[in-house]
């Protein structure tokens, strides 16, 4: 059996279920286990002994989408894609991830995947859950090959091809769901489990204008037999609640998950910003969970505020959206925003941002292992070095982490008790390969009429 110590000059325990800093400490690593949090150097056959450092539970990124971020990014920044202020979800990233699919072969799908998974880590998360055209399954493979804790939830839609027309609504002649639902218990069949149980599914309904009621009750379904977390985007746009109005008898997007029985603990609503005070109360009293995402919203002028969702009793947590994907900054913008939109100094504070990736992302997916540093938990770590000169003088690490970190800061990130970042450095293969190869794949989309229609448009 392996055995890793790691020494922090601080290390993020809990005491009493509350968030506690210990000041240096070794958190000592048996195999795929924390084994002990002691004051006292242990024995064990790797020593990372570097002072300034602040080891933290793997941090989690509980919505992400590798492919569709690479396919715009430093494309749809300063408004650009958004036509008659339509959201790029349907003008840019849909149609041009369904393209770049069916035109890319399963090699340039996969190194375009390995790219996004190299981010992932190098902005600190240990686990991600992945939003993904089913057409991309090489998602899982990349995911599996380079280490991370990964559930995958490749979409499923009530049309073959989502897009909005001039005026912003997503149309679709029935539920014909069955092929994606297919698809999605081929994946459940073929990935579930794998490697050493890193490796799971969750159920992805795309979007309320997206997926209609048969399907959104059969997902709902099969999730609940399966005891896999639903997740889905929800009140993403105006556009989508005055489609959703519109069909389903004036109500709103979370009344229209209500009504299916979808708005329950295991849901977990991506964005959720045209909700409102009245749908955010319904969600906290259904147990609902908000994946909170700032700074993608950020770009274009809205505001994504952490601080409205918690401030209504809903469970918030923290992800990237696959816009940048540098979960510490993600935490910075979460901070600075809902600040900002409150006009308070004291709400969206460090502890609980901080415990939005640890802890309570690990009890919106169930899983008591992960989020805390403990004897007899998984031993996934997320180690910062706070020596850096933006980062010092250091008065409290938790504040530090939250207003002046960022990936740049990433030392080191641990799964299974696996090293895969040291040094800010991702250890089992080639960076500036896996850049290339994506790269070249994602030109090939780049170079499509239809892309730089969209890009343009």
């Amino acid at each position: 059996m392996s055995t890793i110590a790691v020494f922090g000059s601080y290390v993020l325990t809990r005491r009493d279920g509350v968030q506690e800093v210990l000041r240096d400490h070794w958190v000592l690593l048996e195999g795929k286990r924390i084994a002990a949090v002691t004051r006292d150097r242990p024995s064990a056959a790797e020593v990372f002994d570097k002072p300034g450092r602040f080891v933290l539970p793997g941090l989690m990124n509980l919505h992400n989408h590798c492919f569709s971020e690479a396919v715009a990014r430093t494309h749809t920044e300063d408004g650009n894609g958004r036509r008659n202020n339509q959201s790029i979800v349907y003008t840019v990233l849909l149609p041009l991830t369904r393209r770049g699919a069916e035109l890319l072969s399963p090699a340039e799908r996969l190194a375009i995947a390995r790219l996004g998974i190299l981010q992932l880590l190098k902005g600190g998360a240990t686990t991600v859950m992945e939003s993904f055209r089913n057409t991309i399954p090489e998602m899982f493979d990349a995911a599996e090959e380079m280490g991370i804790r990964f559930y995958g939830a490749p979409y499923l839609f009530s049309t073959s091809d989502a897009r909005a027309g001039p005026d912003g609504v997503v149309r679709y002649a029935g539920d014909d769901g069955q092929a994606d639902m297919s698809t999605w218990n081929s994946f459940y069949q073929r990935w579930n489990g794998c490697g050493d149980g890193r490796i799971g599914l969750a159920m992805s309904p795309h979007a309320t204008d997206t997926c209609g009621p048969d399907l959104l009750r059969a997902c709902a379904a099969r999730a609940r037999e399966l005891d896999v977390p639903i997740t889905t985007h929800l009140a993403q746009s105006q556009a989508e609640v005055a489609t959703i109005g519109a069909r389903y008898g004036g109500r709103s997007p979370a009344e229209y998950l209500d009504w299916l029985g979808l708005l329950a603990p295991d849901l977990l609503a991506a964005h959720c910003i045209a909700s409102t005070d009245d749908d955010l109360k319904l969600m906290a009293a259904r147990g609902a969970t908000v994946l909170n995402c700032p700074r993608v919203f950020a770009r274009s002028g809205v505001t994504a505020a952490f601080s409205r969702f918690a401030g209504h009793g809903v469970r918030t947590v923290v992800a990237t959206d696959g816009y940048n994907m540098d979960l510490l900054g993600e935490l910075n913008a979460a901070s600075m925003i809902s600040k900002i939109a409150s006009a308070r100094a004291d709400v969206a504070n460090a502890p609980d941002l901080i415990e939005s990736v640890t802890a309570a992302a690990a009890a919106v997916i169930k899983r008591s292992d992960l989020g805390i540093i403990a004897p007899g938990v998984t031993a996934d770590l997320t180690v910062i070095d706070l020596t850096h000169p933006h980062l010092q003088p250091l008065f409290d690490p938790r504040r530090g982490l939250i207003a002046l970190a960022n990936r740049a800061n990433i030392d080191q990130v641990i799964v299974d008790g696996r090293v895969l970042i040291d040094a800010g450095r991702y250890v089992h293969g080639d960076e500036t390969a896996i850049v290339f190869a994506a790269n070249a794949a994602i030109g090939k989309i780049w170079d499509l009429p239809e892309a730089k229609a969209a890009f343009n448009g």
